[in-house]
């Protein structure tokens, strides 16, 4: 039985860093748990790493580097890079400004909104990340995109700090064409993996429940916009937000195993609305 949990731990962990198995196997056998071993993975993804004699040890992230190509970006009337110096970044980095992978390096580098990046954010994040150059940047976009879709604790990070990154200056809700916008590039990257993997409900008696355990589809995303519009709400709290993701990994795909105790009451009238969405398309569940 260890046997094949260790197998099934060393599938998952390549699957989520690309590294090879000999070092996955070295990081779970240190942290035991398969998401703290990632987590360790991406912190320090050379710990296990031996230099020979003509391998020089690896340095860590230059400073002065990450220093100078922040000074390249940044507004040069203020002291953060700006929703200028980001999109030059982004067409250096050759990636989307709207791509959902900046919210994990918005994540990562603790930006205090959009378009906005701080000196000591940017320095501790990317040498948290092992970076200080551009190529190596773009690499590290590749595994956090992996990691995005793969990892369901990481996702939960970069998804409840999307609430945080993403309000306006003063409002304590995410207003609703910006959630809607979040969720429109989160959701469906997430269910592209195991980042939104569904959790498959208990019986009574403890056995795990495979009825309906498909759980939620990438076009229930439409309906939830649709009824969101419907009922005319301009913003979304924190606790909906939050709420949410557990509502989308634990219902199952006819909506039939949800229990709203501790839940805010949207979520539990948007799970009846839900429910007659099918008809409403033409569909059947």
């Amino acid at each position: 039985m260890a046997d094949r949990r260790m197998e099934d731990n060393l599938v998952q962990f390549v699957g989520v860093t690309g590294t090879s198995t000999r070092d996955a196997r070295k990081f779970l056998e240190k942290y035991k748990r398969v998401d703290v071993a990632i987590d360790a993975y991406y912190n320090n993804p050379h710990e296990f790493s031996v230099p020979t004699r003509h391998q020089p040890a690896l340095t860590a992230p230059s400073t002065s580097k990450l220093t100078t190509l922040f000074n390249k970006y940044k507004d040069p009337d203020g002291d953060e890079i700006t929703v200028d110096g980001t999109i030059k970044l982004c067409s250096d980095l050759e990636v989307d400004p709207e791509d959902v992978v900046l919210l994990a390096v918005a994540f990562e580098l603790k930006s205090p909104g959009i378009g906005c990046w701080t000196k000591q954010g940017w320095t501790e994040g990317w040498k948290a990340l092992g970076v200080d150059s551009i190529p190596a940047m773009k690499g590290i976009l590749q595994k956090l995109t992996t990691k995005l879709s793969n990892d369901p604790d990481y996702f939960r990070k970069v998804y409840n700090h999307t609430f945080e990154f993403g309000r306006s200056d003063g409002q304590r809700s995410l207003g609703i064409e910006s959630a809607q916008a979040f969720w429109g590039l989160l959701l469906p990257h997430g269910l592209k993996g195991p980042a939104l993997s569904h959790i498959n409900a208990e019986s009574s008696d403890g056995d795990v429940s495979m009825e309906y355990e498909e759980g939620w589809r990438p076009e229930y995303i439409e309906w939830w916009f649709d009824y969101l519009n419907d009922k005319g709400g301009k913003s979304v709290s924190r606790d909906t937000w939050v709420m949410f993701l557990d509502f989308l990994r634990s219902i199952d795909s006819r909506f039939e195993n949800y229990n709203p105790e501790g839940r805010v009451d949207l979520i539990l009238e948007s799970t009846r609305v839900l429910m007659q969405a099918p008809q409403r398309h033409g569909l059947q569940l």
